[in-house]
């Protein structure tokens, strides 16, 4: 039993960080948070505008306007309306979900600027949509954005004029195609007065808040946040996938101007994208609150600085459970890479053993190998592919986590799960992540952390494991181990919400990541009892992914998916 306390620890440390990582906070008294974000008085506006669907257009949409309207005039702004209509494309998208054929809708953006002391600095603008799509109440997306940036208005307002101005844009006709937001960035005469923009998003109904975009050359914006921000949620790694994806929101216009960006949003209960059942009362209001604090606190801190952030090089970055964000310049993954690189080779000197260390790449690269084959195949068979319901899939996300980490489970213990004694094996195990995490240096460097950072770790803990007495190296390497793991499982639920329904093998590097630093920890068992488990484990992931295959359409998807099929 003494030989798994190592390992018993370094998992359950890992399962607390996880937690702690990707859990919002919960909603507290308003006094405790006073000047900040007051969450009752937020979700009391959310009520009122997503309490039914208000697409563009709509005679909701209009009655929302009025109350937003109304609103910012209650908190000292200069209320305008910016008018427009929407395109070819967009009313075609709209025309498609009423089943009409309608001429093109008009779109109005509403315009709230709050009087800062200089009327000539830079302003701060605020942005999200107040349209919803169709079918939606819209109470995550974008209601959740809206009432932020309406409460964010309301505290800098109850401090006095702010040292510069503070514009809200809430924007029309962005789930038609970033109507709004693309009219007022093509010259609005505001553009001139902006000098940062916030963003605000979602993609479900709770989660974390994450940064997961930002203007170009950040490093000066991310300092800023860093700064600002008490409890930070967001990485680089989220900023460079989404910039590979084809999705776009209201910052995609705006990031043409040369002004710093920031983009928020949360992506957790992704059943409740874009459904009928995306009411105020099934939004998570730890979300709400997670988005209230971290907009505020840094929209407050741009509109009191001397100088709004201006371009520098590129940074990797990335939250620490939450706590505090972590940042370095991009080319620092190379010193960490020869770090890895030295350490690695000095474990492997220790017992020179050139065919454990080849055994050990092998079964590595077997473990990645299988881990991507099984969860593309269990995908498959869970009724991912052609004709599947896009809504559907969300909300099997869930059980599709529970599917993955079966099978991830299942192929360590085929592959890896009768123990990896030596260190010319384990440091073996650790040359392909070593070439993997080259590669992403290479090519993605403010991405490459992800794999760099664990490499190194896990290096690190074999130089001290050959050089410290038994129950020393045992502690350190669960002590090294743990917020490996930690981060590692956070990062593969964050994927899964991501890209899990169409690329759950994504989650074979987190898997192969933590399998690294775990490797000086695990005792090993026999070659039968690891393979029956393996398979045991690889069974029931089946038997999860025919669940989901074979469990009726959710009745969260969106009403237009159905009408279109």
């Amino acid at each position: 039993m003494r030989a798994w306390l190592g390992l018993v620890a370094a998992l359950v440390m890992g399962v607390i960080l996880a937690i702690l990582a990707t859990t919002p906070p919960a909603p507290r008294d308003p006094k405790l948070t006073q000047g900040l974000f007051d969450l009752p008085r937020a979700e009391a506006d959310l009520r009122r505008i997503a309490r039914a669907p208000h697409p563009t257009g709509s005679a909701e949409s209009a009655l929302v306007r009025g109350f937003l309207a109304g609103e910012m005039a209650r908190i000292g702004m200069e209320v305008s309306t910016r008018e427009g209509v929407l395109d070819a494309k967009s009313t075609q998208r709209l025309n498609k979900w009423s089943g009409r054929s309608d001429p093109p809708a008009a779109t109005v953006n509403l315009v709230g600027v709050l009087p800062g002391r200089d009327r000539a600095a830079p302003a701060v603008l605020l942005m999200a949509h107040h349209d919803s799509v169709w079918g939606s109440p819209g109470a995550s997306d974008d209601g959740a954005g809206v009432v932020t940036a309406l409460e964010v208005a309301r505290q800098v307002a109850a401090k006095g004029p702010p040292p510069r101005d503070l514009i809200v844009l809430l924007t029309d006709g962005e789930e038609l195609g970033l109507q709004g937001a693309a009219q007022f960035f093509a010259g609005d005469p505001l553009l001139g007065h902006v000098g940062a923009v916030i963003n605000m998003e979602a993609r479900g109904g709770g989660g974390r808040t994450t940064l997961f975009q930002t203007s170009a050359n950040n490093g000066e914006a991310v300092a800023a946040y860093a700064r600002a921000v008490h409890h930070p949620g967001g990485s680089s790694l989220a900023a460079y996938i989404y910039s590979v994806l084809p999705n776009d929101t209201d910052l995609t216009p705006a990031l043409k101007g040369d002004w710093a960006a920031w983009n928020f949003a949360f992506i957790g209960r992704p059943g409740l994208y874009h459904s009928p059942k995306a009411t105020p009362e099934a939004l998570d209001l730890g979300a709400l609150q997670d988005m209230g604090w971290q907009v505020s606190e840094l929209t407050q801190a741009l509109l009191a600085a001397p100088e709004l952030p201006g371009k520098a090089p590129d940074v990797v970055f990335f939250d620490l459970f939450g706590m505090l964000l972590l940042s370095w310049p991009a080319w620092l993954g190379w010193a960490m890479l020869g770090l890895a690189a030295g350490g690695l080779v000095l474990a492997a000197n220790r017992e020179g053993n050139l065919r454990a260390l080849g055994s050990g790449a092998g079964r590595m690269v077997s473990l990645i190998a299988l881990a991507a084959a099984a969860l593309y195949t269990l995908n498959l068979a869970s009724g991912a592919g052609q004709g599947a319901n896009y809504y559907d899939r969300l909300a099997a996300i869930p059980l599709l986590e529970v599917m993955v980490l079966l099978a991830a489970l299942g192929c360590f213990m085929v592959v890896l799960g009768k123990g990896f004694a030596g260190a010319a094996r384990q440091a073996g195990a650790a040359l392909p992540l070593l070439v993997i995490a080259a590669a992403m240096q290479g090519i993605a460097p403010t991405a490459a952390y992800v794999a760099v950072v664990p490499v190194m770790v896990g290096a690190v803990a074999l130089v001290l494991g050959e050089v410290l007495a038994k129950p020393a190296a045992t502690l350190a390497c669960a002590a090294l181990a743990g917020p490996i793991v930690g981060y590692q499982l956070a990062l593969g639920h964050q994927l899964m919400q991501g890209v899990g329904p169409t690329l759950p093998s994504a989650a074979a590097l987190p898997l192969a990541l933590g399998a690294l630093v775990i490797l000086p920890l695990w005792p090993g068992t026999s070659t039968r009892t690891a393979t029956l488990t393996g398979l045991a484990l690889l069974g029931a992931a089946l038997a999860v992914a025919l669940w989901v295959r074979l469990d009726p359409m959710a009745d969260t998807v969106a009403i237009y998916s159905l009408a279109s099929r």
